[in-house]
């Protein structure tokens, strides 16, 4: 088994992964995962699951969750399999389709959203609320400064509760040339609330 243990944080290099593509950075999907709040039997959209490390994590983490992993790109949906195979994972459902337009046509209603991109955002956002059950909880990340103010504004506007925001730093140490440095991952914003 590539990942033997009961724990997040699955290094990123033992992914597969393609050029372009996002993989979310191990210390930033401990902090989703945890965002999440699962229960042993959620069922959980990944939208814009990119490389597919939350799903292979959340699989690993609760096996009897369903996780529906959407992507755009049918590349990228096959991508997301062969890591989901890699690790052993058979609770991830992936859909290739572009969001919101998609939503009607996944398999199950969720009361856990990660939603790690896509354009019209705030739409995308809007979207999600209408599906996710009373008391879900949605988790949304942020690169940039325009797309965090989306995403706060459509929060705010869905009248979500319980929002809480964290901006995580991560240093890694590296190897460059004879010298050790510590390099930064690319800040990100966590932006998390409930549905009421």
């Amino acid at each position: 088994m590539l990942w033997p243990y009961n724990t997040p944080g699955i290094p990123d290099h033992l992914f597969e992964r393609l050029p372009g593509i996002p993989l979310s950075k191990r210390e930033v999907r401990i902090l989703i995962i945890s965002a999440l709040r699962m229960k042993a039997d959620s069922v959980i959209w990944d939208i814009g699951a990119g490389t597919g490390t939350i799903p292979v994590e959340i699989g690993l983490l609760c096996p009897n969750t369903k996780i529906i992993a959407v992507e755009r790109d049918e590349e990228v949906s096959n991508l997301i399999r062969r890591n989901c195979d890699r690790f052993e994972v058979n609770n991830v459902e992936i859909y290739s389709g572009n969001a919101p337009e998609c939503f009607k046509e996944l398999s199950s209603t969720p009361d856990r959203v990660c939603l790690e991109g896509g354009r019209p955002i705030k739409e995308i956002l809007k979207a999600i609320w209408h599906y996710l059950k009373p008391e879900g909880r949605i988790v949304a990340t942020a690169g940039n400064l325009e797309t965090l103010y989306l995403i706060s504004e459509g929060l705010a506007e869905l009248q979500c509760r319980n929002i809480e925001v964290v901006q995580a730093s991560v240093n890694r140490l590296e190897t460059r040339g004879i010298h050790q440095v510590f390099a930064a991952v690319d800040p990100i914003f966590i932006l998390s609330g409930e549905k009421l």
